[in-house]
């Protein structure tokens, strides 16, 4: 596999953008507006155009299993904006029980705390540009990785090297993933 084709299909991904704490409104805003706001400034995260990145259903979802603490007068803060793009985030990857108890370090009794809140999505995003680094010099070495491999075996496909290469990529998500579920098991619970 090319290196240089990785290193375009990496940068398209678009790791740099994220929402800032200044693009969330200071105001409250009611489902739609929400929707609106995740679908405009996060589109770039979608596999395909048409996937949804937030919907209803999964707003009143979230608030019903108390992932996400219900709307005050049908509107939402900045706060369930900020828990929306943790939320988000974590997904993907982990549970919702899992998120759920992650969460839960920011509560007190059953309020969020806001400073908190900010403080960690702060942290979470000054992180990033670290992690973006890991993750490229990570992806040199893995092609490295799977060129040698291919090599030594004397295959040729591409379609095979990429399969070997997405496989040493879920490798790499699952120990991640395991990691934070003894993380959650451990110290969160």
């Amino acid at each position: 596999m090319e290196k240089k084709w990785l290193e375009e299909q990496v940068a398209s991904l678009r790791l740099d953008e994220h929402m800032a704490l200044e693009d969330i409104p200071n105001l409250d805003l009611y489902m739609d507006q929400l929707i609106t706001l995740f679908e405009s400034n996060l589109s770039h995260t979608k596999r395909h155009e048409d996937d949804k990145l937030l919907t209803k259903t999964m707003i009143n979802n979230y608030t019903k299993d108390k992932v996400l603490m219900p709307a005050h007068k049908k509107k939402y803060t900045k706060d369930h904006i900020v828990l929306m793009l943790l939320l988000y985030q974590l997904k993907s990857i982990i549970s919702i029980s899992d998120i759920k108890d992650v969460f839960s370090v920011l509560k007190q009794e059953d309020n969020i705390d806001s400073e908190t809140l900010t403080n960690l999505y702060k942290a979470c995003l000054n992180s990033r540009e670290k992690e973006m680094s890991y993750f490229e010099l990570g992806i040199e070495k893995r092609v490295d990785t799977v060129n040698e491999e291919l090599d030594k075996l004397g295959i040729k496909d591409e379609k095979i090297g990429a399969a070997l290469l997405v496989f040493t990529l879920i490798e790499q998500a699952i120990y991640h993933k395991r990691l934070a579920e003894i993380i959650i098991d451990k110290c969160i619970k």
